[in-house]
């Protein structure tokens, strides 16, 4: 098999295609995350303590050169200048988006797992999910539930005519 066949089956496999599907989503998930942080939760936040910006928390470890003619408590100039800094504002803020994301992400976690358990004791309850339109078919799976079912009656019918 040549290179472009084997990799052409790579990319056919489906968990390589779920992955390229996470890794999008959660990369647009992370984008909408961080405007949630940045536009709205840190502004609140800002506002209930007094009109505080996250942003312009820092502490300077060096000197501002001579040449500097902006604020001394703009933390994003005063890093275009080289000055020497510990930002734990937006050290503060990342930490928040992080608390939101995993939140979130647990919390959709959670949900898909009360849907999955809901599916599986439907499951139980049906002998053939074939037949069901409110279940996800395995139909390998219910090709051996047949086989079992053929080999079972085999199995039972000596016992019956002795």
């Amino acid at each position: 098999m040549n290179l472009f066949g084997e990799f052409r089956k790579f990319i056919a496999r489906g968990n390589v295609l779920d992955l390229a599907v996470g890794v999008v989503i959660g990369a647009a998930f992370g984008k909408i995350t961080t405007s949630l942080t940045e536009a709205i939760l840190m502004p609140s936040i800002g506002w209930l303590f007094g009109s505080v910006d996250f942003s312009n928390w820092f502490i300077r470890l060096g000197p501002i050169p001579a040449s500097y003619e902006g604020s001394p408590d703009n933390y994003e100039r005063l890093q275009q200048a080289g000055v020497a800094m510990i930002g734990y504002g937006d050290f503060l803020t990342q930490v928040v988006n992080f608390l939101i994301l995993a939140f979130a992400l647990f919390l959709l976690v959670k949900a898909v797992n009360r849907v999955l358990d809901a599916i599986e004791e439907e499951k139980k309850n049906v002998t053939d999910t074939s037949k069901s339109d409110a279940l996800p078919t395995d139909p390998q799976l219910d090709v051996l539930r047949d086989i079992r079912a053929e080999l079972q009656a085999m199995r039972d019918a000596p016992s019956r005519s002795a």
